[in-house]
Formats: C-alpha cells, structure tokens, sequence
C-alpha cells in the first residue's frame, strides 16, 4: 500500500527544507506532534538515529532515519515502534522547487504493509491525517 500527500508550499526550496530537514524538529511545524526526542544522544542528521514522538493524542511513535539527502532534499525514515496496525512502514518527505513561481513542491509518501480489513483506514490515517496535516502546518510555519 502506499499512501500519498501533496502540496506546493508559497516560499523558497531553500526556507522549506530548512524547516523540514531536521529531523527532530517534527512538532515545530505538524499540529498532531506533541514532542520529538532523538534517542541516545545523536545527532538528528544522523542516519540511523531514532526519534520520539508524543503524539497529541497521547500515543507514541519511534522512527528510524534510514536516509537524508541534501542534494535531492529528502529523507526516509522507518516505524521502530507504532500505535499503527501496519507492517514494513517506510516513508519519504520530498522538497522540490517549483521553478516557474520559486515556490516549493513537497511530496510525503509511505510504503507499508497491513491487513486488508484496515488498509483503508490506515491509508486515510496517513494521507490525511499525518502528511497532509502536517503539509498544511508547514505551509503555515514557513509563511511566518
């Protein structure tokens, strides 16, 4: 399964991936994040770290950074632990510009596995409720 958000955000490539790059900075931007903590110590721009999150929920989710790219402006990263009834959770934010009006094109996307009475539901959780909530804070946080 893999579940999709969009959107093309009104400032530089530059400003967005400032905003999105660090990743523990996750709650300064997307209203669902209550909290982020990198684990052990490291730094957030190490590949392989792992991040906390307090959801506004009350849940909790660990993530793995599994790859950071600045040339292409993007990193994936990977479910260590989730509320989330699904399996094999690999997801990537994307940060491109849009040359024509210097604004920004964010893709966030997920590849994951889950049975197929919640599929649906988990696919609209995530297009939804994380990435395309977490796409519109953006916005809001780089239009600031």
């Amino acid at each position: 399964m893999r579940s999709f958000a969009s959107a093309v955000i009104e400032a530089p490539v530059e400003k967005v991936w400032e905003a999105v790059r660090d990743f523990d900075a996750l709650p300064v931007w997307h209203p669902a994040i209550a909290s982020s903590e990198i684990e052990d110590g490291r730094d957030s721009a190490s590949v392989g770290c792992v991040r906390r999150l307090k959801l506004g929920d009350g849940g909790e989710v660990r993530e793995r950074l599994v790859a950071l790219d600045d040339v292409a402006r993007s990193y994936t990263y990977e479910f260590v632990t989730s509320p989330f009834p699904v399996r094999s959770y690999r997801s990537t934010i994307h940060v491109l510009p849009v040359t024509a009006s210097g604004h920004s094109f964010v893709e966030w996307f997920a590849d994951f596995d889950s049975d197929a009475d919640v599929e649906a539901e988990m696919d609209k959780t995530f297009a939804q409720g994380v990435y395309a909530t977490g796409l519109k804070g953006l916005a809001a946080h780089v239009a600031r």
